[in-house]
């Protein structure tokens, strides 16, 4: 199992190793029972599968936590997450898919192309960095660099910041998002908050495209945006007082 490409893996083993990868990346407990559950088979197979990979070196087991990817692991799982990430882009880009498709489809053929159709792929999309969700896409040589900001629900009233990725997979929800205008790299201003846990009263969009809409507390949960835009106009305005006042 160890020295079999990704394409040679049973579909559920390559599905196993991106979905720990997923879980821990969001500080998740990765236990049998969860796994079992999000991938739709027994609790057996699970346990089965588990004990393949610690044999394999690619997990280990962490008290209170299931099991971790080990470096080994981790390497084996970025070849499935490059290869879906890639298929997602190329679905969008240069075939039309809109985001909230993408992953399904991408789901299903990445574990048949070849090492040679990846680089192509990634030849043809210009070597690309991200998804069209935000994700960042792994280098050749297993290498992630990931993308460091904040919920969109933790801004305050009156920041502003760019959307830098939404880690929601569940296509109706992608699709409302989409319909909003939260994609990757659009502008978004919280205006208001409900009190006691309500919606977020938002501004999407710049010039005339710009648009209001209220969003949960939930969704917002799932949309990671960079530093405040409005945080940092400020910090800028109060550095050029301070050199006047020099």
């Amino acid at each position: 199992m160890v020295h079999k490409p990704i394409q040679e893996l049973a579909p559920r083993i390559s599905d196993c190793l991106k979905l720990i990868y997923s879980m821990q990346e969001h500080g998740q407990k990765v236990s049998t029972s969860a796994i079992s559950e999000r991938l739709g088979v027994s609790d057996a197979t699970v346990t089965m599968m588990f004990k393949d990979f610690a044999a394999a070196g690619w997990v280990e087991h962490v008290p209170y936590h299931g099991v971790r990817l080990t470096p080994v692991g981790e390497r084996k799982a970025m070849e499935v997450i490059r290869h879906h990430r890639l298929l997602e882009l190329y679905l969008a880009r240069q075939l039309g898919y809109t985001w909230d498709k993408v992953h399904e489809e991408a789901d299903r053929l990445e574990h048949v192309i070849s090492e040679e159709f990846e680089d192509k792929l990634d030849e043809l999309l210009g070597y690309p960095t991200v998804d069209p969700h935000g994700d960042p896409i792994p280098s050749k040589d297993g290498v992630i660099a990931l993308r460091q900001g904040q919920k969109l629900s933790q801004l305050k009233e009156g920041q502003a910041a760019q959307v830098l990725r939404v880690s929601d997979q569940n296509s109706e929800k992608l699709c409302y998002l989409g319909s909003l205008g939260l994609y990757p790299d659009a502008r978004v201003e919280v205006l208001s908050r409900a009190p006691f846990g309500g919606p977020l009263h938002i501004r999407v969009g710049t010039g005339q495209q710009q648009a209001e809409h209220m969003l949960g507390v939930e969704l917002a949960d799932h949309i990671l945006v960079t530093a405040p835009v409005h945080d940092e106009k400020k910090v800028a305005a109060q550095a050029e007082d301070k050199g006047e006042q020099k």
